[in-house]
């Protein structure tokens, strides 16, 4: 791999913080500095991290930062399930993003076993 856009890992999580993006879109104002900035930073950390992670030398502090992502990830899917419960979400779209999460999380998960 040359880069960190060949990680399907990384390919899948970016798919999944363009869907976060635009779900997020609509969402009241009064969430602008709330779950919305919150939903959205968290989505950018598990891209961000598996770039930060793809550049370090070593396999242990690789697979630290691919480990944040997945923490990062976590994060994505309390905070959907929050603005779905909140009615920011509603239940087609909440339902088709915690499959794209599920799915985001599976990959990663695969790809830091196969850094060990």
């Amino acid at each position: 791999m040359k880069t960190f856009k060949d990680i399907i890992a990384w390919q899948k999580s970016y798919e999944l913080t363009l869907e976060i993006y635009k779900l997020t879109a609509n969402f009241p104002k009064s969430e602008e500095f709330g779950l919305k900035s919150q939903i959205r930073r968290a989505a950018v950390s598990v891209i961000s991290n598996i770039a930060e992670g793809f550049k370090r030398l070593g396999i242990k502090d690789r697979v630290h930062f691919y480990k944040i992502s997945e923490s990062s990830l976590e994060e994505v899917k309390c905070q959907s399930m929050l603005a779905h419960d909140l009615g920011y979400l509603d239940s087609t779209n909440y339902t088709e993003l915690s499959k794209l999460e599920d799915r985001t999380g599976k990959i990663l998960r695969g790809w830091i076993k196969s850094q060990k």
